[in-house]
């Protein structure tokens, strides 16, 4: 079986919400601000944060690397599609994984992850 083109590889890694190194975010046509504060209360350095709205997890939303414990960082949680509500994926240099699902990136101005 032949691969498909790479235009309709591209396309579908498009409508899967992904983001391709060096392509633009994409962002919601509208004028909800989804930029979240994440704040990791754990104990544990995190060092991937990742969003879904059910179509697949984003690429790392930590661009300035690891937050450490009891550090803040300002993340967008958009994938283009209109959404508000995300499923949070944070994981831990400890390897322990936390998952919070239905936070409102429209409404929610900081989110805490504690154990």
């Amino acid at each position: 079986m032949r691969a498909p083109p790479r235009q309709l590889r591209l396309a579908v890694i498009a409508l899967t919400g992904l983001t391709l190194v060096g392509a633009a975010p994409r962002q919601s046509n509208d004028a909800y601000n989804r930029n979240v504060r994440v704040h990791n209360q754990t104990g544990w350095p995190m060092t991937h944060l990742q969003a879904s709205s059910g179509g697949g997890w984003t690429g790392d939303l930590l661009a300035s690397g690891p937050l450490s414990p009891g550090a803040s960082a300002v993340v967008r949680i958009d994938d283009g599609a209109g959404g508000c509500r995300y499923s949070l994926r944070a994981q831990f240099d400890n390897g322990q994984t936390l998952q919070r699902d239905g936070v409102n990136a429209c409404q929610v101005a900081d989110y805490y992850f504690t154990r």
